[in-house]
């Protein structure tokens, strides 16, 4: 079993949950952009939340099955087509051998996930089959590729027809407030700077990629230096360089950086940052507690536990 890839525009990838634990080698985690919607995909798809997925960002997908098998997609800002009929996002359903899926950008939001029963079993690379194009680890998929699936542990007639309701996903919006812990460097920033930062909307610029997403605003004032000795650093940690213009670090975000971090994404709210548009989102900051921040991302999860359903 087999997916066979038809077209593939702009950046469509393997991806799974990346690679913790080799950031002490500079080797990137890597992952998702939206780590909540490929949980969800794989969930609707039977699969565990690691397997592997196609994460098909900013561009158009076609793709063909070898075999009847088992889908889900989710995300954001895409049309889904199966053979000839239209199928809304956040849904199972299956195909047989030889139909095309096909995904077209359409709307707001810039990612969708594609999980297969079974998932993608492309060759694993230090423990993952994430793809970090700038590492060389894995490749872009192109048309022509042929991508291998693992065995379905579940029978697919079950699982299709499902799927996960809005009110347990993140609330994806074009315009959202984004909650973050304090970083551990706002002793380098005025009382002014913070202020401004949790006051004040940024854009995010067209000059974001899925190693950082770079906000344009007022500048936000630095107490001393823009730099300091380069330090551990996660996807959602927000830099300040010099220019004064804040960058949120995303899913191939390097191990380290030398820029203060002024504050760092909730778990929660990454989803949703990931899937505002470039050239078009407004995103504001406001401050909220680790506490809280643990029960928000928790309840998602649950949800991803408790809110499927057939349709």
């Amino acid at each position: 079993m087999a997916l066979e890839v038809l077209a593939a525009d702009g950046l469509v990838t393997v991806q799974d949950l990346g690679r913790p634990g080799w950031g002490r080698f500079g080797v990137p985690r890597s992952g998702p952009m939206d780590i909540f919607a490929f949980r969800a995909a794989n969930a609707l798809a039977g699969n565990p939340p690691g397997a592997a997925a196609i994460e098909i960002g900013l561009g158009d997908a076609v793709i063909r099955p070898t075999q009847d098998c088992l889908i889900a997609v989710t995300g954001a800002g895409y049309a889904l087509t199966s053979y000839v009929w239209d199928f809304p996002l956040w849904v199972s359903l299956l195909v047989r051998g030889g139909w095309t899926i096909r995904l077209n950008k359409s709307g707001e939001g810039n990612w969708a996930y594609l999980a297969v029963a079974g998932g993608i079993e492309t060759e694993p690379v230090l423990g993952s089959r994430s793809t970090h194009l700038r590492s060389g680890l894995g490749e872009r998929i192109k048309a022509g590729d042929l991508l291998p699936v693992g065995r379905m542990a579940y029978d697919a007639q079950s699982l299709a027809a499902r799927t996960l309701p809005g009110r347990f996903r993140p609330a994806y919006s074009q315009t959202p407030l984004i909650e973050v812990i304090p970083g551990p460097q706002t002793d380098r920033f005025t009382a002014d700077g913070l202020q401004t930062f949790f006051t004040c909307a940024y854009a995010l610029s067209p000059a974001s990629d899925r190693m950082g997403y770079r906000l344009d605003g007022p500048m936000i004032e630095h107490s001393g230096s823009a730099d300091l000795l380069s330090e551990g650093m996660t996807m959602g940690s927000i830099q300040v360089p010099a220019s004064g213009q804040p960058i949120v670090m995303m899913a191939d975000c390097p191990a380290t950086g030398g820029y203060p971090k002024i504050a760092g994404v909730v778990s929660a709210d990454l989803p949703v940052l990931a899937q505002c548009f470039p050239g078009q989102a407004q995103v504001r900051f406001r401050e909220t507690t680790v506490e809280a921040a643990q029960t928000r991302w928790r309840e998602l999860v649950n949800g991803l536990h408790t809110g499927i359903i057939k349709l």
